[in-house]
């Protein structure tokens, strides 16, 4: 099984997360910011992962502490549960409909950290979630899992289904970017 457990605190946050890649799409989500929860419980299901999260942050200040730091721990996870990468398949991709919302999500396990993201969301809040944490939440990720992310919003007008399309675009592109479909490298360069 292809995972790992992180634990991360600092004067903004202290948060302890596990991540199976070859799981069954549980999700035990408690980071004291409910719309992120429902995020990362379909993250988990739409990825096939096991996620387990628990964050204590400075959420009195905003949100923004805790979503970029569970990004970095998620990322650090991947990466680790990944180990040496031999026979996964690095890339996926998916155009993922929610309702209205039309998003396109695709990975590439690179080694190199970036993400490129081009969604707008109609409001700045979903309930009182910050709708430009989505973006510091992917970016910490990527960055922190050597993964190259490309989120783009195609269609939409509801905030909380570009959102959910995001989440579950990002989650389905990684599922199947990790997924194990051979015995190589998938590298010409012999590393990634």
């Amino acid at each position: 099984m292809r995972k790992s457990d992180i634990a991360r605190k600092t004067s903004e946050t202290d948060i302890s997360l596990s991540l199976c890649l070859d799981g069954q799409g549980r999700g035990e989500i408690n980071t004291g910011i409910g719309f992120l929860d429902h995020m990362l419980t379909l993250f988990a299901l739409h990825g096939g992962f096991d996620l387990r999260v628990g964050c204590r942050g400075d959420i009195n200040v905003d949100g923004h502490h805790s979503a970029e730091d569970i990004g970095i721990c998620l990322g650090t996870a991947f990466a680790e549960a990944l180990g040496d990468k031999v026979g996964i398949a690095r890339y996926g991709s998916i155009i993922l409909p929610m309702d209205e919302a039309l998003v396109m999500a695709a990975a590439d396990i690179s080694g190199r950290g970036l993400l490129c993201c081009s969604v707008d969301f109609p409001t700045e809040k979903i309930g009182d979630f910050d709708t430009q944490l989505v973006e510091e939440f992917f970016s910490a990720f990527a960055r922190a899992g050597g993964i190259t992310l490309h989120l783009r919003m195609l269609d939409g007008r509801n905030s909380h289904h570009i959102a959910e399309a995001v989440f579950k675009g990002a989650a389905r592109a990684l599922g199947a970017a990790a997924a194990v479909t051979g015995g190589k490298l998938p590298s010409t360069k012999g590393v990634l």
